[in-house]
């Protein structure tokens, strides 16, 4: 048999779902106007709460401590060693694992509660103490990796060793995109003043794992072009951009009823919506069209491309248009050593625009199906890393307990959940897996988390693997 045949005849009903992408992106060459890419048959599978939804990521870990887990009785025991009752064996990292000493280390910055719920939060974060009504804190997160790249990996893709598809990738598999002129899937990074030296990221972060290519996220960028390649070429207008992509296209088609590869249809796609992002992506990236109220809402970097605040400020305008996951990356949290001093500088540098854009989003009517998540990949320990003095101490990490917050879209506001001893150590009440918090924002989304899967190399594959529930009291 020809290998072309043999290809034909081992098609699977899945790779001729995808061909119809191809088919859609042919239809749109021809002049055809297509609708923005419908998710999967049957899918949502309960009345969502939430359309879309922003990740504000805290690359590094954020130390709880110094944050939002406030514990009074650690200014009395400060430079005492950590009781082996509460470190129970724990493993370390090679960091601290031969220190000699374990002294715990209290947060040297105050705290004080704030809103109708009576939230504690640190000095360190004066705007998102004034919008604790809003947000839903998780005291009681806990993972299964101690060390930075397997953490992040897994809170984005629900696994520790890479190559499976990330959360936004798995949502624009089955919700499809709201705008046919926009990724389903942007990424904004942006670097902190804390630890300029962090924790590298990478594209796999964003990918789509063995979901199809057209389902990774595309990451903007701060200068020249958004989007590598957006421009055309010197030499080359609209129209002639225009009759290339019609005859690589016919190309295309031709290598596709050939091979019956699903790539190839994936490719056409891409190629056309990058054509629409040459007219949709400068309009959605020129921040000057914004009134200076917003600008003075977000605070004064939000005029600087590529910083934390401007990105917020660029998400809100995205899930605006339709896009249906917005991923922020913001680095420098990790922080093992001089850490008052860095991580005063990280907070400057998140904690006004992420409460703005909380308000923001409440402000234009957005909040309630927009789904915003705000956190790290792991905690800090309350033991000090190195010398401990009276103004400096470093935190190693620690999965075993720490926080994040949730606002909009389903998620009960001015809420806390969950309970950590006395040394923000151990969890002692309501835990919470990193498979329940996904298992928990797909359902806020309308997904049921055990029915969203894919089947590769034999099985069916879904964001929470074989784990995850739904955790009921956070939603409102």
């Amino acid at each position: 048999m020809h290998p072309a045949d043999e290809v034909r005849q081992a098609i699977t009903r899945r790779c001729f779902l995808s061909q119809a992408t191809g088919w859609a992106a042919l239809a749109t060459l021809l002049g055809q106007k297509q609708p923005a890419a419908a998710g999967l048959p049957g899918l949502p599978h309960h009345r969502p709460r939430a359309r879309r939804m922003i990740y504000l990521f805290q690359s590094g870990a954020p130390s709880q401590l110094d944050l939002f887990d406030f514990k009074p009785r650690l200014a009395s025991l400060r430079g005492q060693e950590l009781p082996d009752s509460v470190r129970g064996g724990q493993r370390l990292t090679g960091m601290t694992a031969t220190q000699e000493s374990f002294p715990l280390a209290p947060s040297i910055f105050r705290f004080r509660r704030y809103g109708q719920c009576g939230a504690w939060v640190s000095e360190l974060l004066p705007h998102t103490a004034q919008v604790v009504d809003h947000l839903c804190f998780i005291k009681s997160m806990h993972t299964e990796a101690i060390n930075h790249d397997p953490a992040i990996t897994f809170f984005q893709t629900g696994a520790q060793l890479a190559g499976r598809p990330s959360i936004g990738a798995w949502l624009a598999y089955g919700l499809g995109s709201e705008n046919e002129d926009l990724p389903a899937f942007v990424v904004l990074i942006s670097q902190g003043s804390g630890n300029q030296a962090d924790q590298p990221l990478y594209d796999r972060l964003w990918g789509s794992g063995f979901l199809p290519s057209k389902y990774q996220g595309v990451k903007f960028r701060s200068q020249g072009d958004p989007v590598l390649y957006l421009s055309n070429p010197p030499g080359i207008d609209a129209a002639t951009r225009r009759r290339f992509l019609d005859d690589l296209a016919e190309l295309n088609r031709l290598k596709w009823a050939e091979t019956g590869d699903p790539e190839i249809s994936t490719r056409i796609a891409q190629y056309e919506l990058a054509f629409r992002m040459q007219v949709s992506v400068p309009e959605l990236t020129d921040l000057s069209t914004e009134p200076e109220s917003v600008f003075k809402l977000y605070g004064p970097d939000a005029r600087r491309p590529g910083s934390y605040a401007a990105n917020c400020l660029l998400a809100r305008r995205l899930v605006e248009r339709g896009v249906r996951f917005v991923q922020l990356f913001h680095r420098g949290w990790d922080q093992h050593t001089n850490l008052p001093k860095q991580i005063a500088g990280q907070c400057r540098d998140v904690d006004q625009a992420s409460a703005a854009l909380v308000l923001d989003l409440k402000q234009r009517g957005l909040l309630d199906d927009t789904l915003v998540v705000w956190g790290g990949e792991f905690g800090r320990t309350v033991y000090c890393q190195g010398k401990l003095t009276a103004d400096d101490y470093g935190r190693d990490h620690h999965p075993r307990c720490f926080t994040v917050w949730l606002a909009g879209g389903g998620i009960r506001p001015g809420f806390t959940y969950g309970e950590t001893d006395d040394f923000s150590y151990n969890i002692v009440q309501d835990r919470v897996h990193v498979h329940d918090l996904h298992a928990t924002l797909l359902y806020c989304l309308g997904i049921d988390h055990t029915r969203l899967t894919y089947k590769f190399q034999g099985r069916y594959y879904r964001l929470t693997d074989v784990h995850g529930n739904i955790v009921q009291p956070l939603l409102a």
